[in-house]
């Protein structure tokens, strides 16, 4: 009798979970799902703040008009607290500073009248004495300069020829809050009208301040 055939060989098979693209498509997954949750925790991060639509100067009534609402992400939630969110009515008060043009506006900019009053004092300047970059909001230094040294005083000089008289300065750090349209004297020379805030940790100079600028010519320097 003939020996019996041996049984075939089987290979063993392999483990679908070895197959190298089985392991890539799940790293792919992976890796989707990964950045996909970044994205939305990142889409939970941006809040919505106040922002002001153009600058602002110090002593202005904060109004709805004045604001629009800003998404942002800020680094922590104390960076966060310090700014007023759009999530609810838009503040109300007066503004302790000024605020520029897209500033977010902080909680400790706006306050209340009596906490922040400024005396309006209007000032009549020439033209040539006025920087050009002055804007509703600017901080101002308010100098007084002999009449005759005008010219050297906007120039940065302070001094008329011969050194003998300086400018003075009667108000520093005050806020432009409004720039009414220019006007022409009737002479050659033309007036321009500025109209500053001043706080009240100045208040008490203004007796001698408006002195002064009643006799003498005025300047104004701002910082940039």
């Amino acid at each position: 009798m003939p020996p019996a055939a041996s049984p075939p060989a089987r290979r063993a098979a392999r483990s679908r979970w070895r197959d190298p693209r089985l392991a890539v498509g799940v790293a792919v997954v992976a890796l989707c799902a990964l950045l996909g949750g970044r994205l939305f925790a990142g889409a939970d991060d941006m809040v919505a703040v106040w922002a002001a639509r153009s600058p602002m100067p110090a002593g202005q009534h904060v109004k709805a008009a004045d604001l629009t609402s800003r998404q942002v992400r800020f680094a922590d939630q104390a960076d966060a607290d310090r700014y007023l969110s759009a999530d609810g009515d838009p503040p109300t008060g007066v503004l302790a500073r000024p605020i520029g043009a897209g500033e977010l506006l902080p909680r400790a900019a706006v306050g209340t009248r009596s906490a922040r009053a400024l005396t309006e004092l209007p000032l009549s300047i020439d033209t040539e004495a006025v920087p050009s970059t002055l804007r509703v909001g600017s901080t101002v230094d308010v100098w007084v300069a002999p009449q005759t040294s005008a010219a050297e005083a906007a120039a940065g000089g302070g001094t008329s020829p011969g050194g003998a008289e300086r400018a003075d300065l009667v108000l520093h750090d005050v806020s432009v809050v409004a720039l009414p349209a220019e006007t022409a004297s009737l002479g050659p020379t033309a007036t321009r009208q500025v109209i500053v805030g001043v706080a009240d940790d100045q208040r008490s100079r203004l007796p001698a301040a408006i002195s002064a600028l009643s006799g003498g010519a005025v300047v104004l320097t701002t910082r940039r």
